[in-house]
């Protein structure tokens, strides 16, 4: 395994065809007044701190884990997902399902600047960096909400293209390796750490296909193909805390809109779908990933050697 020892500057990744593959976006450099720690990382995490001892009440938002309970697929850290899903045996996109409180609490972080500049930025940075996927993420999901009035998003169009986020509330948000099976194949998802943790001696992003180790200070926002990449994170020390906020959008929205805003099962059993519609939508499923690959962009600028 090689390690990075990333500071937060905006460095792409790229493939052996010089495709950006990942893209350490990091966070902008302060301005004569302005520093994204104190305005946004920081302000970030507290929010974040005191909406999961609003949602799950400090001490069990505190407590540990016993043994004998499963440890969930990403993790034994506290979460919460917001925004529009679409998969796991449903007929239709739908709004995350909340209680009244949650929804509420929950809500409110997305109506916060330090929120709202995350999301702008990581935004800006997909689009200059990944154009034809930004493309394809912004009119899919458009499409989605002109079709159901009834689904919200979590922040406007121009601050998010993304349907969906996790809130990683932890205190010690420390991932278990994974994929994102749910999320598009080659599409990226944007992952925010949060928190008051040395980046020096722990909550380093592991990518273990790429034998790569990277810093992850707090702030700062990588994007990465989760669904293809199997990725966690490196233990932080006792007595920190790490958060960590994600935005993504599930595969299935972007089947649902290509069917016709139809499911998979709607088309393939419909009497009306012609057999010439079964034989493209074969044909379409054969050719999907080496299209969906084109959409990465060709790096042009100086590699940075890892």
């Amino acid at each position: 395994m090689r390690v990075y020892d990333w500071q937060g500057e905006l460095t792409p990744l790229v493939d052996a065809d010089r495709q950006i593959l990942l893209c350490l976006a990091g966070f902008p450099d302060d301005q004569p007044g302005r520093c994204w720690q104190t305005e946004v990382a920081v302000p970030a995490a507290e929010a974040m701190q005191a909406t999961a001892i609003q949602v799950y009440t400090e001490p069990k938002w505190r407590r540990k884990r016993k043994a004998s309970e499963p440890t969930p697929r990403r993790g034994a850290h506290a979460a919460k997902n917001m925004g529009v899903s679409m998969g796991g045996g449903q007929t239709h996109p739908q709004n995350v399902a909340q209680t009244a409180h949650t929804l509420a609490t929950l809500a409110s972080l997305f109506s916060l600047k330090p929120f709202q500049r995350i999301a702008g930025w990581t935004n800006q940075i997909f689009a200059a960096f990944a154009k034809d996927l930004f493309d394809f993420y912004d009119t899919t999901f458009a499409d989605v909400c002109a079709h159901d009035h009834n689904l919200h998003r979590n922040f406007s169009r121009k601050l998010s293209v993304f349907s969906t986020v996790t809130f990683n509330f932890g205190p010690a948000t420390v991932t278990l390796p994974h994929i994102d099976f749910r999320n598009l194949a080659w599409g990226w998802c944007a992952i925010t750490a949060l928190g008051d943790f040395d980046p020096d001696r722990g909550g380093h992003l592991v990518l273990w296909d790429l034998k790569l180790i990277i810093r992850f200070p707090p702030g700062a926002t990588i994007l990465i193909p989760s669904a293809i990449l199997r990725h966690s994170n490196v233990k932080i020390q006792k007595g920190e805390t790490r958060f960590s906020f994600t935005q993504y959008t599930p595969a299935g929205l972007f089947r649902w809109a290509y069917n016709g805003f139809r499911t998979d099962k709607d088309v393939d059993t419909s009497e009306r779908t012609s057999q010439a519609e079964h034989a493209r939508r074969k044909q379409d499923r054969a050719r999907r990933w080496a299209e969906g690959i084109k959409m990465y962009s060709v790096w042009e600028g100086p590699v940075k050697t890892l």
